[in-house]
């Protein structure tokens, strides 16, 4: 079993596909199917099941994926500390983001430093829901991961702190409130960013006992401000998420009692994670120090 047998397994059960694993690792298809072939012969079970066009992880398939994973993540630590003895050079960093708050206002100047800093280290962002970088993290698939804190089962370091508002058309009987309650928003219909902060509205909800009226679903914020714009719902989001440019379609207003939410970075260990992860941790600690 080599790593690098591993690494291919691993890139075929993200992608579903040994013909996008080829191109990714720019080797030919036959190279894909015998180090996957070999690797099976060796361990004596099915890691993944062939169809016409795509392929599935087997049971026992889909238990290795996690611990391949683990161990791509260990030698790529091990590389990275040999990188740091000589400077870290060269290197890999898979970041997770979600929503706004990171992508936009947060990632580009960390990242922006992180590169004049470490030059040398290969940065890859994958972006996703909140509880979509959870699973990344999890399952290894990140390095790190911008969440919505707390998060228990990881390492975690907060970044900063804003609050959770509440969006109103414009030409709502209630928009010119100085603030409001959770049941004061129940009765209109309701819209869901799923990107973002869309677990902590929904505990919020359940922990005043409340339902809010949803009729919407959206995946993206700005869905989900042209909906609240045209009339057609409310919505409660992070006050951090929104464009910094005024929208004359919407107004904000405070909840009452106030509800703040705090977004940090994650590791699952940071025992084990690699010197440009550590690295990456205290700049962006650092350039938001609380």
């Amino acid at each position: 079993m080599t790593l690098t047998q591993l690494e291919i397994f691993s890139l075929v059960a993200e992608l579903r596909g040994f013909t996008l694993a080829a191109n990714r690792l720019g080797i030919s298809q036959s190279a894909v199917s015998h180090a996957l072939k070999s690797l099976e012969q060796e361990l004596g079970v099915e890691l993944l099941r062939r169809h016409q066009s795509q392929v599935e992880l087997s049971d026992i398939g889909e238990q290795l994926l996690l611990r391949a994973r683990a161990m791509l993540g260990l030698a790529n630590t091990l590389r990275q500390e040999a990188a740091d003895a000589r400077g870290m050079r060269t290197g890999t960093l898979r970041i997770g983001s979600f929503g706004p708050t990171s992508s936009i206002k947060l990632l580009p100047d960390i990242l922006r430093r992180f590169r004049e800093k470490h030059p040398g280290i290969e940065v890859h962002i994958d972006e996703g829901p909140d509880r979509q970088v959870i699973q990344w993290l999890e399952e290894r698939r990140i390095d790190i991961g911008f969440v919505v804190l707390p998060e228990e089962r990881f390492d975690t370091f907060a970044l900063i702190d804003d609050q959770m508002v509440a969006l109103l058309p414009a030409h709502h009987p209630l928009a010119a409130r100085s603030e409001l309650s959770l049941k004061e928003l129940c009765n209109d219909p309701f819209v869901l960013t799923e990107a973002g902060s869309s677990e902590l509205v929904s505990r919020l909800f359940n922990a005043a006992r409340l339902q809010p009226n949803i009729r919407y679903r959206c995946s993206q914020l700005l869905s989900t401000l042209d909906t609240v714009s045209r009339g057609d719902a409310i919505t409660v989001v992070a006050q951090g998420s929104l464009p910094e440019q005024e929208n004359g379609g919407y107004v904000q207003i405070p909840l009452s009692p106030k509800v703040t939410r705090q977004v940090g970075v994650a590791v699952l260990d940071q025992r084990q994670s690699s010197p440009a992860t550590l690295a990456f941790i205290e700049l962006a600690t650092h350039m938001h120090h609380r």
